[in-house]
């Protein structure tokens, strides 16, 4: 094991992404050496923040700690720590299951970690290029991402308190950062040589109602898309209710705005929509996505259904099917629903619907999407798009649209052979072919 060296393994979101990356910082300044996702314990000192959302997450938080404490007692490790939402939501029990962790944090509280580590020993190398991480000299975080994009994340927390979601449990209330606060950082790691951003939040539509008492997120990507360098800002994720319709306004006068929303739909037929608590109806989200596609059009739309959920009949499930059949999205995910113990759904309905029903139904609506995603991308071959360079990787480049965002959606391959080209650029690639998701295409 490396001495003064500390292995972070981020399980879930992105926004979980953006707490190590910010803690990792400060471990870095305290005189540690931080790798990020390292294939196999490496550090004397490893870290592990969590998710907790669904049931598969779970799995495979406790998972990943086993294997790390696995290397802890076979002397691989010297010191194992956990943080995050499973953490935050089960700590005592991960305490009384798991007592080979050094210590449990939450959410929240992780910051106490750099207190009970205290500074290295001795610091290593001063160089500021570690593996699987980028650290730049004034920044407040070290972007493990590739150098070119960042997530900015807005605020924290829900006020929405869908029937199914352990979020708000977890995370607590909402809490926006203050405006001023967010674009400082994105002028910082402009001038580090970030040029697309992915701004995130559990709920960014709710952005600025607590700081500022209404809405402030369309005046926010407004302020950001002004800033010098900034060349992509891509939203994630929005909520069907009380959608702020002058957010497309601000995508519609920005170039560097991506015309691409990420907006959590879960379901369409009223009987779920009414028992999901998502404050909608069908013919207002039909109507909603109407709108939004006739205010920006060409416009890449996101979203995430559910299937399964208490109560959901064979007609539900149809409707649900119809209405992606109509409506064509862009991306779409799916995930059948498992009870979150603490959650409206967990205390007053019965999870009735059997297993093999809701992976059938999965599985279904799943092969409905990637027919027509297919058709989707096929449609762009013969045209030519603006693609950022992610990667390398074997004999091609591997860039992506606006219309897709990083680590989610479809990439662009383009045959290396070709012409040399740099990771972070931007170039014009006219598509030659595509398939089920991805496109190829070289440059012109």
């Amino acid at each position: 094991m490396k001495k003064n060296q500390i292995d972070f393994i981020t399980m879930g979101c992105s926004k979980n992404l953006v707490d190590s990356e910010q803690l990792m910082r400060r471990f870095e300044n305290m005189g540690y050496h931080c790798v990020h996702d390292p294939k196999r314990p490496q550090g004397e000192i490893a870290v592990i923040n969590t998710c907790g959302f669904i049931e598969s997450a779970k799995e495979e938080s406790i998972n990943t700690i086993l294997e790390f404490v696995n290397a802890k007692s076979e002397g691989r490790l010297g010191k194992l720590f956990v943080m995050g939402c499973l953490s935050q939501r089960y700590q005592k029990e991960l305490e009384e299951n798991i007592p080979e962790v050094d210590k449990f944090y939450g959410k929240f509280n992780y910051s106490q970690l750099l207190q009970d580590l205290g500074p290295a020993e001795q610091r290593p190398s001063e160089s500021k290029t570690f593996s699987g991480a980028r650290v730049a000299a004034n920044s407040r975080r070290i972007i493990t991402t590739p150098s070119h994009y960042a997530y900015i994340k807005i605020a924290e927390g829900c006020d929405r308190h869908c029937a199914y979601c352990a979020i708000p449990l977890i995370t607590g209330k909402h809490v926006s950062r203050p405006m001023e606060d967010i674009l400082q950082e994105v002028e910082e790691l402009v001038n580090e040589g970030v040029t697309e951003f992915q701004v995130i939040e559990q709920e960014l539509t709710y952005y600025g109602r607590d700081l500022y008492g209404e809405t402030r997120i369309a005046e926010l990507i407004d302020r950001m898309a002004c800033i010098k360098g900034v060349k992509w800002i891509r939203l994630h994720y929005a909520y069907p209710n009380q959608f702020p319709m002058e957010l497309l306004d601000v995508m519609s006068q920005h170039d560097n705005v991506c015309k691409y929303l990420d907006i959590a739909l879960q379901h369409i037929s009223n009987n779920m929509l009414t028992r999901m608590h998502r404050h909608v109806t069908k013919q207002e989200t039909i109507d909603l996505i109407h709108a939004i596609r006739a205010k920006v059009p060409g416009l890449t739309i996101r979203t995430t259904l559910m299937v399964g959920f208490p109560g959901e009949t064979e007609d539900d499930f149809n409707e649900l099917l119809d209405f992606v059949k109509q409506e064509r999205f862009e991306r779409m995910g799916a995930f059948a629903y498992s009870e979150e113990e603490g959650t409206y759904s967990a205390i007053h309905y019965k999870d009735d619907v059997p297993g093999n029903v809701k992976r059938a139904r999965l599985d279904k609506l799943m092969s409905v999407q990637e027919e027509i995603s297919a058709e989707i991308e096929a449609a762009k071959v013969g045209k030519n798009f603006k693609v950022i360079i992610d990667r390398k990787e074997g004999d091609y480049y591997v860039g992506r649209t606006e219309a897709c965002s990083p680590e989610v959606d479809p990439e662009v391959l383009i045959p290396a052979a070709d012409r040399r080209l740099r990771v972070g650029h931007y170039y014009n690639v006219l598509m030659t072919s595509s398939d089920e998701f991805d496109l190829y295409g070289k440059v012109v």
